[in-house]
């Protein structure tokens, strides 16, 4: 058998059992092999029933002296017993709705069992071991002993068990161990001090004692983020060595006159970031650097500079944003700032018309057009620039990094790549998450911006929360109203963006512009709503997330956020950010779920502005699997290791990809296993 072959090659699986592997993601032996557990029992020890304590999970050896089947108060439900027997007392095991178990467990059978201890009865009565995960019944002459250890617990579906997926494990594993090849240089095994491949296999899934699992679990999580740290520096030395980059000019009067006309000086942050900038950029090499700042840090004024010093140099500058709407922003931005001074901004998406797009393409072409502003038209194939210098992206996290790297070939000469994002990332992930790209961070917010005043509450506030929304509207201001739904859902019975608006709208709001705004709605449609909402028209506006990213409305000075427990911290923040960009008094009132958990996590966004933290919390509580899937878009989630758990080791593997990269050798020896599992990942990586 190979690691390649279809899971059907295990022994055991037929049609439905792969249709079950499919759903969690299992077509091959090694994707089974990769299905680490999720948890662990422990039966290594045996405990006397005499000693079995009420609450507490334990392995019990007994003989069945009885069997009973019973009738649950409900129609077909059963509840199977059997009385078991070990010498020091005894204690009933339960199953509930296995019938089938009846004829196996007959009277005078040798059973090892593993379940909780519970009383039978509230308050006392006979123990029972009920929840019961695991049993092997033995033969009169077997030993116990052989069939004790530490037992994997899968993240099963319907149509496995526990009990099928640990054997079909057990001979995948015995079919293949002379295929699982080390894919770690000899080297880094040493210094790192880490298990051979087989054994971790082996140890992860069948560990004997829990040193044997904790040695497994080191090397198989090393393995993956070093890999993963291999691939995006061998991508970052090779950008650096094999492509010719653009070595722009020092600053001149176009810069300068530039900085002159921004209407606020800039910050020590900003300043050493446009310097780290300004360096790269500089340099032959091409720059390819993330610029990480809070929402209203002044992200967009270092872009600007950066466009600005490309066009100076005779080159072209591209901008990509993930929306319409925050793509117009930016466009609208830098016209009218540059086009006094020269500068010829176009923009392109896909609801310009034929005509429209065919002249930009022209205009492009023809270098008619020193910076474009767009969406994902960008990169379209009929996109072609005569001198791009720099591409930037806008919330980087929204697009693959595929999609990067396709407006970074629209050039001859490899353009500088400039990054930003406002979603905060908790210092060390950048690592994992930007590890090709050099990271720069705005940490402070210019002065004067207003500070958020932020508020949790429950649905019993709502009423006081929107009179005092009222109230700031009639006084001049304009304000937010986020809902986690588009319209109303079966599933869960939460309040839509429809409904919300057809209550505030009819109701508290009555006589006041209110507008609607959400992601199923036409581009045109969107479009003339924040128009009217930009330009004042609309004073109160609902809407589902489609706000979080960009939308800069000065005088909206009010955020409330329908059930706020349905939302990340995180994205909470970038929410928030939507207001305080003016110079009025800004406030973020969270209307939340009465329970404790919801109202618990929600404090810190109440306690705290600082991004970073937050998203500190967010990963702690939300876990890095979500996390990874909303930041990484392309690397996909981790199997095995957690990076705030293994944040040292993260740091290791991050130390040993860097001396592997520099090694031809053992660079050599990693690639066919970073191709093999992450060419899709890193499609713009080739073999070197």
């Amino acid at each position: 058998m190979k690691l390649s072959d279809s899971i059907n090659k295990v022994r055991g699986v037929g049609v439905k059992k792969a249709a079950a592997f499919a759903r969690l993601g299992i077509q091959t032996v090694y994707d089974l092999l990769t299905y680490y557990p999720r948890a662990y029992e422990d039966q290594s020890r045996v405990t006397p029933i005499a000693r079995l304590r009420a609450g507490e999970r334990a392995t019990v050896f007994a003989v069945i002296q009885q069997v009973q089947e019973r009738q649950g108060r409900r129609r077909g439900f059963t509840i199977l017993t059997a009385l078991l027997g070990d010498g020091t007392g005894y204690a009933q095991a339960v199953w509930f709705n296995q019938r089938f178990l009846k004829t196996k467990l007959r009277e005078g059978r040798r059973i090892l069992l593993t379940g909780k201890a519970e009383y039978a009865y509230k308050g006392g009565g006979q123990l029972a071991l009920t929840n019961i995960t695991s049993f092997e019944l033995l033969g009169a002459e077997e030993d116990a002993g052989e069939h004790l250890g530490i037992l994997p617990v899968y993240a099963a579906t319907e149509g496995l068990t526990q009990k099928q997926l640990r054997t079909m494990m057990e001979y995948a594993l015995a079919q293949t161990m002379d295929e699982i090849e080390e894919n770690l240089p000899q080297r880094v095994r040493e210094e790192y001090r880490l298990i051979g491949r087989r054994r971790a296999f082996q140890h992860i899934h069948f560990p004997k004692q829990e040193e044997e699992l904790r040695t497994a679990r080191r090397r198989l999580a090393f393995e993956e983020l070093y890999l993963i740290q291999c691939g995006l520096l061998a991508l970052k030395k090779r950008t650096a060595e094999e492509q010719e980059g653009i070595a722009h000019a020092a600053d001149g009067t176009l810069v300068e006159h530039v900085r002159a006309a921004l209407p606020f000086t800039l910050t020590a942050d900003q300043e050493q970031v446009w310097g780290e900038i300004r360096r790269d950029m500089e340099s032959p090499l091409p720059m390819r650097r993330l610029v990480q700042g809070d929402v209203g840090s002044g992200k967009t004024a270092i872009a600007l500079l950066a466009l600005v010093k490309t066009v100076e140099s005779g080159h072209q500058g591209a901008m990509m944003a993930p929306t319409e709407i925050l793509a117009r922003q930016h466009y609208d931005y830098l016209r009218t700032l540059l086009t006094p001074l020269g500068v010829r901004v176009g923009f392109l998406s896909g609801r310009l018309t034929k005509k429209e797009r065919t002249a930009m393409d022209t205009a492009l072409t023809a270098h008619e057009v020193d910076i474009a502003v767009g969406t994902h038209a960008l990169i379209q194939d009929h996109v072609a620039f005569a001198a791009l210098g720099l591409v930037v992206t806008d919330e980087q996290h929204r697009f693959g990094v595929a999609q990067r790297a396709a407006l970074e070939k629209k050039s001859a000469a490899t353009p500088d790549v400039l990054v930003m994002t406002a979603t905060p990332i908790p210092r060390t992930m950048t690592l994992t998450v930007y590890g090709d790209l050099d990271v720069s961070r705005i940490e402070h917010l210019p002065p004067g911006r207003q500070p958020i005043r932020t508020f949790l509450r429950d649905e019993t506030a709502r009423a006081k929360i929107y009179a005092f929304v009222r109230r700031e509207i009639e006084s001049g201001r304009q304000a937010y109203v986020v809902c986690p739904l588009i319209e109303a859902s079966e599933e869960m019975d939460l309040p839509s963006a429809e409904d919300v608006y057809e209550e505030l709208a009819h109701g508290i709001f009555r006589g006041i512009p209110c507008g609607l705004l959400h992601g199923r709605m036409k581009s045109a449609e969107k479009e003339a709503v924040m128009t009217n909402f930009y330009a004042n028209r609309v004073k109160l506006l609902v809407s589902t997330t489609v706000i979080e990213v960009g939308v800069n409305v000065p005088n909206a000075s009010i955020l409330v956020v329908e059930h706020a427990e349905r939302f990340g911290l995180a994205q909470l923040h970038q929410l928030r950010g939507r207001v305080g960009r003016g110079s009025y008094a800004s406030y973020c009132i969270l209307i939340a779920g009465r329970s404790a958990s919801s109202q618990e996590r929600l404090k810190v966004i109440e306690q705290t502005s600082d991004g970073f933290r937050l998203a500190e919390e967010d990963l702690r509580l939300r876990g890095p699997g979500q996390f990874f899937g909303a930041m990484q878009h392309g690397l996909g989630d981790l199997k095995i290791a957690d990076v705030l758990a293994d944040m040292d080791l993260l740091l290791l593997a991050r130390r040993a990809a860097l001396t592997t990269v520099d090694d031809p050798a053992a660079l050599s020896f990693v690639l066919p296993t970073l191709m093999r599992q992450y060419r899709e990942r890193f499609e713009y990586m080739r073999e070197v």
